[in-house]
């Protein structure tokens, strides 16, 4: 896995890859997604969690998401049984999150990033 420090931007280099992406972002795709806090610690907090994963997913009315899981030391996915109905039993391995807050329509304040 690649070490934390590795990647970390500046805010420069952040508005620049954000613009880059709102001048040109595809036909359906967000300009962001948010997270609630309590969601991403539990995906985080999960034993054997080394980092984070995001996949791109298309809705059944084709509009493009994230999907987040844990990944663990050895870059593994951490993911629950197939077929798991028991995504809020706090003791089921593999938390899986999707449905987060899409802008457009519902965007954050403006800042340099979104702005």
């Amino acid at each position: 896995m690649t070490n934390t420090l590795n990647q970390q931007i500046t805010l420069d280099e952040a508005i620049e890859l954000t613009t880059r992406y709102r001048n040109n972002p595809g036909a359906d795709l967000p300009l962001c997604e948010t997270y609630e806090l309590a969601s991403v610690q539990a995906l985080l907090n999960q034993p054997g969690s080394h980092a984070f994963r995001i996949y791109l997913g298309r809705k059944a009315d084709n509009s493009i998401c994230s999907v987040l899981v844990a990944a663990d030391a050895e870059g593994k996915d951490i993911l629950p049984p197939s077929g798991s109905l028991l995504k809020d039993d706090p003791d089921d391995d593999g938390i899986i999150l999707e449905n987060a807050q899409r802008c457009p329509p519902a965007c954050p304040p403006e800042s340099p990033l979104n702005g």
